[in-house]
């Protein structure tokens, strides 16, 4: 399964609306699943980047560690019209006591990015709780800026793959130990790669080097394709954006499935994107 990304969907479901009940908290995800890859458009893997975070600490209490280049200033307006059955006040509770729980952190460079995620192991000594979810948004702007200690942009691709799951592992092992575990840490980045971005369709390359590498180190690829045929504009839509969850997590998760009688997840989605802003996920 998606794990925290599978929270997501089924939370902004369609007309649902996010629950404000933050006492009714929705299951945990299963821990079979402690990495995803979101491949595509920029602004939308963004968007879904930040309903995860929120989700997590909000929904399920999760400390979250969110990295990425841009400097956020505000919520972009697709999350906030999540929420539109709350009056100001309760949009801004909502948000001051998810953000509590949320780090932005803004690294320039792979090196500084490299560097910050290694220091979350030394921090362990000195935080209460470690973050149990680290987002790194568009992994390919810290990749192609090239490190000085790999120069090769897919083998900075892998040091970097490698150090976010090793630091994942350690985390999960610290939280564990906590007396009120929040563990495993989870990871989700974000990735496009230079061939996506001249596509009109957005559909990612299969022969991408890079996406072959983040492949081997994260569990699930959470794909999005922007659906251009007439029925978006027929229903009154933006956009649509069809979702497709691919890689070995989602074949572990099914071995799983049958042992602890776990109802299947879905592998395919779609995002709604309305005029207004208004963002719902809808099973295929």
């Amino acid at each position: 399964m998606s794990d925290i990304l599978t929270v997501v969907f089924r939370t902004f479901m369609s007309h649902t609306g996010l629950k404000t009940d933050l006492a009714a908290d929705p299951p945990p995800p299963a821990a079979t699943t402690r990495s995803a890859l979101v491949v595509g458009d920029h602004s939308v893997s963004r968007s879904v980047l930040l309903l995860a975070a929120v989700t997590a600490a909000s929904h399920l209490g999760l400390r979250v560690m969110f990295f990425t280049r841009t400097q956020i200033q505000s919520l972009p307006a697709s999350l906030q019209k999540c929420v539109p059955s709350l009056s100001p006040e309760s949009l801004k509770f909502l948000f001051s006591f998810s953000f509590k729980k949320i780090k932005f952190s803004y690294p320039r460079t792979v090196e500084e990015l490299l560097h910050q995620i290694a220091s979350l192991h030394e921090s362990t000594n000195t935080s209460p709780t470690p973050p149990s979810l680290i987002i790194v948004d568009r992994l390919e702007g810290f990749l192609r800026g090239h490190s000085e200690l790999h120069p090769g942009e897919q083998s900075c691709a892998a040091h970097l793959s490698a150090l976010l799951c090793d630091t994942a592992a350690f985390l999960t092992q610290v939280l564990e130990k906590r007396p009120s575990s929040s563990g495993p840490c989870r990871v989700i980045a974000s990735f496009r790669s230079q061939e996506d971005a001249g596509q009109a369709g957005g559909e990612p390359s299969a022969t991408d080097p890079v996406l072959d590498i983040l492949d081997r180190y994260f569990q699930v690829r959470c794909t999005l394709d922007q659906d251009r045929g007439y029925e978006a504009a027929a229903a009154g839509l933006q956009q649509v954006w069809n979702i497709y969850l691919s890689g070995r997590g989602i074949a572990d998760a099914s071995d799983t499935k049958d042992c602890e009688d776990r109802p299947a997840e879905a592998q395919e989605w779609q995002l709604l994107i309305y005029p207004d802003g208004l963002m719902e996920f809808k099973v295929v």
